[in-house]
């Protein structure tokens, strides 16, 4: 089995069309089907079932397709690796992100790290939560974030960070006059809410939110992301549900943020990693994530930077 091997059988994975996949691989149509025959003939089980009108995976196939893109994804690890190292860096911590992450805490957290250890090469992957656990698992990555704790075997789930879940309104609502607005009065209205294939740790906190009401929930949008979900409820079409400083930190203008009656329920972000020894530039980490949520004051002083040079006008 070759690389050239699995990057057909990828292309016709995701395309289920070999014409279009031959096309995309810039090669002609009848290689392609030799190649993925030879693929098949190797791991002795049909990848497809091609008939004149569709092809589609087969339940081999389905898992070889779960497996394969991590293959290419360590791949380019591999080369980040190579070139970070010829760059000056010491080391690597590859950061899965899933579900959001708030705003203000992630460009902090960062310059932290990047102020304390610039020797080591910080990745950042976006990934849904699904796939970020199975890169856990696979050593894809070494942590993650996430809106969820439930996550299987072989990895460890540590609350870290809680935010106050408020109501998006479009400016201009008539729910504006409440301070605090009460669950049944924004469940009388169409909600935008995160889909859950993309949001997945979000979505069921949300859903927990929303069963403590009998009212059952008119959703006429599920968003992508929260940026989305912001300029739904900008345009009026819905209100929105998501953490405070995610609604404040939208650049939609026309979006208010109100937080819901009576005790306030939270978001709770996980830090998620594998279970075992923690490296010391992971231990380090971890360090600086407790410390981002501290008063301003009781933070260790993070080293200055240095001043740039001095620009010389020719």
């Amino acid at each position: 089995m070759e690389l050239r091997h699995l990057r057909c059988f990828l292309a016709v994975a995701q395309e289920l069309h070999f014409a279009r996949a031959a096309e995309r691989l810039h090669i002609e149509q009848s290689p392609l089907s030799r190649t993925i025959r030879e693929l098949e003939d190797d791991l002795g089980e049909k990848l497809f079932v091609r008939t004149s009108r569709s092809t589609r995976l087969t339940p081999a196939g389905k898992l070889f397709f779960e497996h394969v893109p991590r293959v290419f994804t360590a791949l380019q690890q591999a080369r980040d690796s190579v070139i970070a190292a010829a760059n000056g860096f010491q080391g690597q911590l590859r950061i899965a992100l899933s579900d959001g992450i708030t705003p203000s805490r992630l460009p902090a957290l960062l310059a932290m790290c990047r102020q304390e250890e610039p020797e080591v090469d910080i990745r950042l992957f976006q990934v849904p939560l699904s796939q970020q656990i199975k890169g856990l698992q696979g050593d894809l990555y070494d942590v993650g974030f996430a809106q969820s704790d439930e996550v299987g075997e072989g990895v460890v789930a540590e609350a870290v960070w809680s935010d106050p879940l408020m109501v998006a309104v479009p400016t201009r609502h008539h729910l504006l006059k409440h301070k605090r607005i009460p669950l049944d009065e924004v469940l009388q209205f169409p909600l935008v809410l995160c889909d859950p294939l993309t949001c997945e740790g979000h979505a069921r906190q949300i859903e927990r939110v929303l069963r403590r009401s009998d009212r059952e929930p008119l959703i006429v949008e599920r968003v992508a992301s929260l940026e989305l979900m912001m300029i739904v409820v900008s345009a009026g079409f819905a209100l929105g549900l998501a953490g405070g400083p995610h609604i404040t930190a939208s650049r939609e203008s026309g979006v208010v943020a109100r937080p819901l009656a009576a005790r306030s329920p939270m978001l709770t972000t996980y830090l998620l990693r594998r279970e075992g020894e923690v490296s010391e530039v992971l231990s380090r980490f971890i360090e600086r994530v407790q410390l981002i949520d501290l008063p301003e004051g009781t933070r260790p002083a993070l080293p200055p930077e240095p001043d740039p040079p001095e620009e010389i006008e020719l």
